[in-house]
């Protein structure tokens, strides 16, 4: 679990939402469903006294409410799945900081890239430019766990938590060197860390201007989905249009065919590092 001061070091990467509504419910409603839902999972926690549950937290539980639209049951159980997974997984989770001189590379170096603006629909987005990775000098690895971090940093923030978030990952210019480091045992570790065990809504995966050598890649990532996230998956080739159709071009950055100017990496890493001292992960 990841543990934050009050103080708001990521106000840039808010929603703007303008005017559209993240729910048709009146604000009473929600209230009192969100309080419903919360007391329920509580109980349920306490009842099946799962010792890997550290905590009672709400905003804590509430991601998972969030997640997976206030069911109880499936918030259970993603929670469960969230503290089994680092379990199962330590040596992945130790020392994730970013102090870690490889993690703070791989942010500067854009993995992930975080977009300052939201989507129409109040989504965050999220982009990897393949080209910038110095598998030479850190391996996939070490870029699952920044986005880790990354993504408890920003599922903080209850816009994202019931937006969600769009992926796009532009292939451009990607070695074949660089593919032969995907390997297929971190992929399917990171599908089963995203898909299963973290409180975060996929809306969107978009991959862009892949080479031939991609198609492989992209169907072992598929092979590991579940059917309703393989729907979330769409391939544009050369196409910048269709993506367009997904997320508008004004928010976007150079490289994506939008209006804004060329992305940098720096902004996200500069607010994560400088979070750095209140962020930890608990040790399950």
């Amino acid at each position: 679990m990841a543990e934050y001061s009050g103080v708001d070091l990521y106000s840039n990467y808010r929603a703007t939402l303008g005017t559209e509504n993240v729910t048709n419910q009146s604000p009473r409603k929600v209230l009192v469903n969100k309080e419903n839902a919360l007391k329920a999972l509580k109980d349920l926690i306490d009842a099946e006294d799962n010792a890997d549950i550290k905590t009672r937290d709400d905003d804590f539980l509430l991601r998972f409410l969030h997640a997976r639209k206030m069911n109880v049951a499936d918030s259970y159980q993603l929670l469960c799945n969230y503290f089994l997974y680092r379990k199962r997984n330590k040596d992945l989770f130790d020392n994730m900081t970013t102090d870690d001189p490889l993690i703070k590379q791989a942010l500067y170096d854009g993995f992930p890239g975080v977009l300052t603006q939201k989507d129409r629909k109040g989504r965050c987005v999220l982009v990897f430019f393949c080209n910038n990775w110095d598998q030479v000098n850190y391996p996939l690895e070490v870029i699952y766990r920044s986005l880790l971090l990354s993504l408890e940093l920003l599922i903080a923030d209850v816009q994202n938590q019931l937006n969600g978030f769009v992926i796009i990952v532009d292939w451009t210019d990607m070695s074949l060197r660089q593919v032969t480091s995907l390997t297929p045992k971190t992929l399917r570790l990171m599908v089963e860390g995203l898909q299963d065990c973290f409180p975060a809504r996929f809306k969107g995966i978009h991959f862009i201007n892949q080479p031939w050598y991609i198609d492989p890649i992209i169907g072992i990532l598929k092979a590991f989905l579940k059917e309703k996230t393989k729907k979330k998956i769409y391939v544009h080739g050369n196409n910048m249009s269709t993506l367009h159709d997904h997320v508008s071009i004004d928010i976007l950055p150079a490289e994506l065919g939008g209006e804004g100017p060329s992305y940098s990496p720096t902004p996200w890493a500069h607010t994560i590092i400088q979070v750095k001292p209140i962020v930890s992960l608990r040790k399950c």
